[in-house]
């Protein structure tokens, strides 16, 4: 009997299939802006999730405050970019804000409340809320949004059937990729990447090998939250700053960890490509029911596959 949870891959499959021929027969042009629309989505999605699941995946801290640091991401390139006209400062400058913040909420508050789930959600949940609040003073409600870099402005020209699609959105795919493979090095090819593994299975064995476990760990906080502030500089061209995209970008991490599966970056992009995907191709179509398609989903790979689709056993 084949198990269930190739049975809910093969159905997510064969829909995709069957909606895409219809798709391509139906207007060809408009199912191709949707899909690439919904794949730079995903993109900037994978990006955001790649941070969270370093340190909800990989770490299992409970960090809830991770929306807002896309957030302080986002204002931080803002401010820089509007302040030296430099879009690459800008990228610098919100990665590392947030990741500095992300670093002193692990040694801080976090490091004192390891494998307290409770704890840490009702703390990051607090912290989100007060760095929400000190945005909004700063930056007031009025919705920000940044110019993209020269060379990458306008439209590329003469794709077939689409006619024109904006430099700047496909450049995102490009970023989702080479942080992908990052990733990928970091944790799977390096020595680093073996002490986080080490340190998330048996942490008092790496103690005990002589490595300082709390500063790896606060290490890859940092990274996780900088991944999530350099999303938000990536993100402020295309979506807008405004408070309340901070909730947006945590749920979306949320749903992509436990679609893709837990501590899995390949996991985060398959689960990325898909909320993105059932988001823009569920507003070109049925509109009114787009928010169903997502949450559908979640239902689906829960119930037959509660770890996620790349999801293992801890």
């Amino acid at each position: 009997m084949m198990p269930a949870g190739r049975i809910t891959a093969l159905v997510l499959v064969l829909a995709g299939l069957l909606l895409s021929a219809w798709g391509l027969a139906h207007n060809p042009r408009l199912f191709l802006i949707t899909l690439l629309n919904g794949l730079t989505l995903a993109a900037l999605y994978f990006i955001v999730a790649s941070g969270f699941t370093l340190v909800f995946g990989l770490m299992r801290n409970v960090n809830l405050a991770h929306g807002s640091l896309y957030l302080l991401g986002g204002y931080i390139g803002y401010a820089v970019a509007e302040a030296s006209g430099w879009w690459m400062l800008a990228i610098a400058a919100g990665f590392l804000g947030a990741a500095l913040a992300g670093f002193l909420i692990q040694i801080l508050i976090l490091r004192h409340m390891q494998g307290e789930e409770l704890r840490q959600t009702m703390v990051t949940i607090g912290l989100s809320i007060v760095i929400g609040d000190l945005l909004l003073w700063a930056f007031t409600a009025q919705v920000h949004q940044m110019e993209p870099p020269e060379w990458l402005d306008g439209p590329i020209r003469d794709i077939p059937l689409i006619r024109a699609y904006s430099a700047y959105r496909l450049s995102l795919l490009v970023f989702g990729v080479v942080i992908g493979l990052f990733l990928w090095w970091l944790l799977a090819r390096t020595r680093v990447g073996a002490m986080i593994r080490a340190g998330v299975d048996d942490r008092a064995m790496l103690s005990a090998a002589g490595v300082n476990v709390n500063m790896v760990f606060a290490l890859t906080f940092m990274l996780g939250a900088g991944l999530a502030g350099l999303g938000g500089v990536i993100g402020a061209v295309e979506l807008s700053m405004v408070p309340g995209e901070d909730t947006r970008l945590l749920l979306a991490s949320l749903i992509v960890v436990i679609v893709g599966g837990m501590g899995s970056v390949s996991g985060a992009a398959l689960g990325a490509v898909i909320l993105g995907l059932a988001e823009t191709f569920g507003l070109a179509y049925a509109p009114t029911y787009s928010v169903v398609f997502t949450f559908l989903i979640l239902v689906l790979v829960l119930a037959f596959r509660p770890r996620g689709i790349l999801g293992r056993p801890a």
